[in-house]
């Protein structure tokens, strides 16, 4: 089994991601059929309007869409904007929208549309207080065309305009009332090439075909049917025993004999809009933990080989910057250097004033994490390893509310794993990971650890509006070589979110860069047999 999470390049990623597909494909797609795909985690939402949380975005994008998709190579592709132009100095983004689309409740797709999707996640989406912090206003001089007026350059703006990530949702289905209580979180409508049917907590979601999307002849599949399963043996046994069609989260232990079947194959493409890893991140409010030589000492204390090596298989990689590497330009791996070393560790713990007591205890901490199987072994695993050097860690379980609340709210945790797309642009994925508006403003996703340092927060604000690529990059590097030496955050393993298994019938799995954030509009089943 070859190692995913390679440092690919675009053309490689094109190649494996999207042409070999097709390229294996019989010529003429089947239409009709019902594709049932099974993963882990239940969406807390339909649509990725103001929550951008993965399990979201998966299943938004098929019902909702967004202006832009993009490429193997990132490079915008019309959507609902058909085309578009950028002002010279980056101050002004006018889209022309394409005409003749209808939401799912016949109202016709317009400007206006755009208008209130942009102001309202700029006011209240998770990653809208970055992505779109310089949006001004949007103009709408007609029904089918939208200006993007900015204050400031956003450089990374092109590249954040996909249906996961910025949806244009009905602004007539949220009128003036309260967008997060909205009705259209949970039945969505949209314009895109699936209609919401059916939501049953706790078991599964059903989209039918959308018979009058606007792209002809899509989507080839009658039905999507997306079941939640918890249990990664129990996601296994689904796709090999032919009860499912697609399989996401399931157990990697499984991998070796699923793959064996000659019905099935891996899709292991890499997700180079997410770039999803797990980090630790240490509360700093916490006393003992403020004290840059501890957080270096718990950094020692873990065998992040470990983690790659036997919680994720072997099918995932080392993280060494927050930044992912796919990002050549702006990456830099200098300062993160804390490799496993138990003696060292126990050194600087002793040197920070927290020697063992009679019990062979220094401290105790809780420790929180994301749900999710990987997660949960790799919070096992680091209460293993602090306790050979002292310290005693309490682990907090939850489901995705509670540790929500505990993460970001209630603040009731020392250390916490947390899974987090580091995205397309370390404007957008990474400053909020270390952003101290973070405290002032509490929202999901951004700055558990409650990091707060001027000079990083005036690096990000400087390269969030920097046009020239040479001193933005070198505004990234100096964030990177100040976060590696303070470490509010240590950064451990790729998440493999894109590793599926799917049966030999289906075709046309990832038509984009956003993978499972796709919108299966290509998916089609091929006959039984």
């Amino acid at each position: 089994m070859r190692t995913l999470y390679k440092n690919l390049a675009w053309g490689l990623l094109a190649a494996s991601s999207f042409g070999a597909a097709y390229a294996q494909a019989p010529a003429t797609p089947v239409k009709g059929g019902t594709v049932t795909s099974v993963v882990a985690q239940e969406p807390t939402s339909l649509v990725s309007f103001l929550d951008t949380k993965t399990d979201n975005r998966d299943v938004s994008a098929k019902i909702t869409e967004g202006l832009l998709r993009y490429d193997a190579k990132f490079q915008p592709q019309p959507l609902l904007a058909t085309s578009w132009t950028v002002s010279p100095d980056g101050l002004q983004y006018r889209f022309k929208l394409r005409q003749g689309v209808k939401f799912h409740d016949g109202h016709d797709f317009s400007s206006a549309d755009v208008r209130y999707s942009f102001l309202t996640q700029k006011k209240l989406g998770p990653r809208g207080r970055i992505t779109l912090q310089n949006l001004e206003r949007v103009d709408t001089p007609d029904a089918h065309t939208a200006v993007l007026v900015l204050s400031k350059p956003a450089p990374f703006l092109i590249k954040s305009l996909s249906s996961a990530e910025l949806p244009i949702v009905p602004a007539h289905r949220y009128g003036d009332g309260d967008p997060l209580g909205s009705p259209n979180s949970n039945a969505p409508v949209g314009t895109g090439p699936f209609i919401f049917e059916q939501w049953v907590r706790g078991s599964h979601v059903i989209l039918k075909r959308n018979p009058s999307y606007w792209r002809p002849g899509v989507p080839h599949v009658d039905r999507v049917v997306i079941r939640f399963v918890r249990d990664p043996a129990a996601i296994s046994a689904a796709i090999e025993t032919g009860e499912a069609d697609v399989a996401q989260n399931l157990a990697l232990a499984d991998l070796g004999r699923l793959l064996q079947k000659p019905s099935l194959k891996l899709d292991a493409s890499y997700d180079a809009f997410l770039n999803n890893a797990s980090f630790l991140e240490f509360n700093v409010e916490n006393p003992v933990l403020a004290k840059p030589e501890v957080r270096h000492a718990i950094a020692h204390a873990v065998d992040r080989n470990f983690i790659v090596n036997n919680v994720y298989y072997k099918q995932a990689e080392l993280v060494n910057s927050p930044i992912p590497k796919v990002l050549g330009a702006y990456y830099d791996d200098s300062q993160f250097n804390y490799g496993f070393d138990v003696a060292r560790a126990n050194q600087l713990l002793d040197t920070a004033g927290y020697p063992r007591q009679a019990n062979g205890q220094r401290f105790a901490v809780k420790l929180t994490y994301i749900p999710g199987a990987q997660f949960k072994q790799t919070a096992e695993y680091l209460r293993s390893a602090l306790n050979r050097v002292g310290i005693k860690v309490d682990i907090l379980d939850g489901d995705l509310p509670t540790f929500l609340k505990r993460a970001y709210t209630a603040r009731e945790f020392d250390l916490n794993i947390n899974g987090l797309g580091r995205l397309f642009d370390p404007s957008v994925g990474v400053q909020r990971i270390y952003w101290s508006d973070g405290i002032k403003n509490p929202l999901i996703w951004i700055n558990a650890s409650h990091y707060n340092n001027p000079q990083v927060d005036n690096l990000f604000r400087q390269a969030a509006v920097e046009v020239d690529e040479a001193k933005r990059a070198a505004q990234f590097r100096e964030i990177q070589q100040i976060v590696g030496r303070e470490l509010p955050v240590y950064p451990l393993a790729t998440v493999p979110s894109a590793l599926r298994v799917h049966s030999t019938r289906v075709h046309g799995l990832n038509n984009s860069i956003d993978l499972t954030a796709g919108d299966f509009s290509d998916l089609w089943l091929e006959a039984r047999q």
